[in-house]
């Protein structure tokens, strides 16, 4: 059976000033994941994801807060034959989860500890990427470099930074 429907999702990538990353477990699924869920019909993707963070991990922040990253996507972990299509937005932020709504764990981790779980399709091949050298080439990401190139000024390097400072250099080399 092939992948024929599309899920539309908002996730954050949440990191630390350590470099760790938040991952969530959600009940049943045995994939860890960012935090995020579906986008409702007339919500915007941004408005979700403030939504699905209150719910699932008890974060509450102002929409300047988030800097959107792109459009990815990848098979669904929980939902087999469909694709997540999935709007990334990071955010840097000192939380310790509430677990709520669908969610079963909630841990910082860093990179490596990050890459020995068993990861959902997004975060192992887009999320990861983001963290360590960019999207991989075959990556299916709408934009995500010119909008980056856009919104964003130059901030100090850390764990998304540099990944953006390649980016940069390549969209103008």
């Amino acid at each position: 059976m092939g992948q024929n429907f599309n899920i539309r999702i908002a996730a954050a990538l949440i990191d630390d000033d350590a470099g760790r990353l938040l991952l969530v477990r959600k009940t049943g699924p045995q994939f860890f994941m960012q935090p995020g869920g579906k986008i409702e019909e007339g919500e915007s993707a941004l408005a979700a994801l403030q939504r699905e963070l209150r719910e699932e991990i008890g974060l509450s922040l102002d929409d300047d807060h988030f800097r959107y990253l792109g459009r990815f996507r990848a098979t669904a972990a929980n939902e087999p034959g469909h694709l997540v299509e999935a709007e990334i937005f990071h955010l840097r932020v000192e939380h310790s989860p509430e677990i709520g709504s669908e969610i079963e764990e909630a841990m910082w981790v860093n990179d490596s500890e990050a890459a020995a779980m068993p990861l959902a399709p997004l975060t192992r091949d887009h999320i990861l990427a983001l963290l360590e050298d960019g999207p991989r080439k075959d990556a299916d990401s709408t934009n995500a470099t010119v909008l980056l190139e856009q919104r964003y000024p130059k901030r100090p390097r850390g764990t998304i930074d540099s990944y953006l400072e390649e980016r940069r250099a390549e969209v103008r080399g």
